[in-house]
């Protein structure tokens, strides 16, 4: 059931966001020298790899690899950028994911590889399902940015304090999740969204 919803639901998005999606795409061309899209591994449903999909907010840095993850490091986000992450409409080509069928609409956010390595046996427990676009996780660490910005050592913070806090609140997904949760999420991460 929540597969079918997830299919229906990002197939109707795509839809309806399809004039958006190029604006914000010429946007990105004009603003932005560089792909559309950045793209980075992460790890999915039974540990599986698959390429995660946002627009682009950060300027182009050579040497990157594609699951690497700077904590705290906000030095390349670019004004334009800054707006996309704000709203979260950076996250909007990961509808593309859920409907390929490698994440769904709720879900823990998928993490990038050297981050799964860490805590591997609750890790386990939280690719029991697919990696979703939002939870409540999410939520509560909306300002994860600004935390790790602030802090002196962001990778430890992030490591030590942050990490297990969302998979506490993962596993409590993994182990209870249902149509109403997933509804709930859903309307308060628009609720979020629009307040700040």
């Amino acid at each position: 059931m929540k597969r079918i919803i997830d299919f229906l639901f990002s197939l109707i998005g795509l839809v309806i966001l399809i004039m958006p999606f190029i604006f914000i795409a010429l946007l990105i061309k004009i603003k932005m020298p560089g792909p559309v899209f950045f793209v980075q591994s992460r790890v999915g449903r039974n540990g599986k790899l698959f390429k995660l999909f946002k627009f682009r907010t950060m300027s182009v840095a050579s040497g990157k690899t594609s699951g690497s993850f700077d904590a705290g490091d906000s030095s390349r986000i670019t004004p334009l950028g800054s707006v996309l992450r704000k709203t979260k409409m950076d996250e909007l080509p990961q509808l593309i994911n859920v409907l390929v069928g490698d994440m769904s609409i709720v879900g823990p956010r998928p993490e990038v590889q050297q981050w799964t390595q860490i805590y591997p046996d609750q890790w386990k427990i939280v690719h029991r399902i697919r990696p979703g676009i939002t939870d409540n996780a999410s939520i509560m660490f909306r300002n994860e940015e600004e935390i790790l910005a602030n802090s002196q050592d962001p990778t430890l913070t992030y490591k030590e304090e942050i990490l297990p806090k969302k998979l506490r609140m993962y596993i409590d997904y993994v182990e209870n999740h249902s149509v109403f949760m997933d509804a709930k999420i859903i309307l308060t991460t628009i609720k979020e969204i629009i307040i700040k």
